[in-house]
């Protein structure tokens, strides 16, 4: 039986690692190739004298340089999670923090009390989850972060009116490299996964009636 299992375990790892290197080859390849077309194209641009149009060039050389490094820092930041330092936090610093990055309304009061948390790690889940409401499509209007304190421990969820998700997507959509957006590295809600984890605590997917989807972060004070 421990043999069986131990095999079996190698088979996902190696399932699991084939699927790495073909997002990252297929991401690198996606930005990699533009560039040297484009790298090209500009040379005979300077050879023909036409030089007014090396800007439009450079720009998209540009733009695809910065797709590639938010790629690549996305991965890092999953790879290389450091644990969690808690330290008290108000919520209205997290609150002002996040507006100034992504627009969304808050429902109802925010604690009083302050929470125990990494603030900078708690700030990054709230970031993904924020943008992933926009990216659904919702009005920023219908996108909304409400804070309830339970007994012994504080719920933060966030919500939007996007068309919500399968059954088959709630239930892989916190899987690592798991995604159904194209080009999507699958890693946003896997890293708010990793987040939770890492503060003892956990994250939940549920449609909501009327349409749209509610993801809790639950942590534990």
């Amino acid at each position: 039986m421990l043999r069986h299992l131990t095999v079996e375990l190698h088979r996902q790892e190696v399932r699991t690692w084939k699927k790495v290197i073909r997002v990252i080859s297929h991401e690198l390849n996606n930005s990699l190739a533009p560039v040297a077309s484009l790298a090209h194209s500009g040379s005979e641009l300077v050879k023909l004298g036409k030089y007014d149009q090396l800007a439009r060039v450079f720009t998209t050389i540009a733009d695809r340089a910065r797709h590639l490094e938010e790629f690549i820092q996305g991965y890092a930041r999953f790879a290389k999670l450091p644990a969690p330092r808690p330290e008290p936090a108000a919520w209205p610093d997290l609150v002002e923090r996040l507006r100034s990055q992504i627009a969304f309304q808050i429902d109802g009061p925010l604690p009083e009390a302050r929470a125990r948390f990494d603030a900078s790690q708690i700030e990054q889940a709230l970031v993904n989850l924020i943008s992933n409401a926009h990216e659904s499509g919702s009005p920023a209007a219908e996108i909304q972060l409400r804070v309830r304190k339970r007994s012994g421990s504080v719920a933060i969820e966030v919500s939007d009116r996007g068309p919500g998700m399968s059954e088959t997507v709630l239930a892989n959509a916190l899987l690592p490299f798991y995604s159904t957006k194209r080009g999507g590295t699958g890693l946003g809600l896997a890293l708010v996964r990793e987040i939770a984890e890492a503060h003892g605590g956990r994250v939940a997917l549920a449609n909501r009636d009327g349409g749209g989807l509610t993801v809790t972060l639950t942590i534990p004070q």
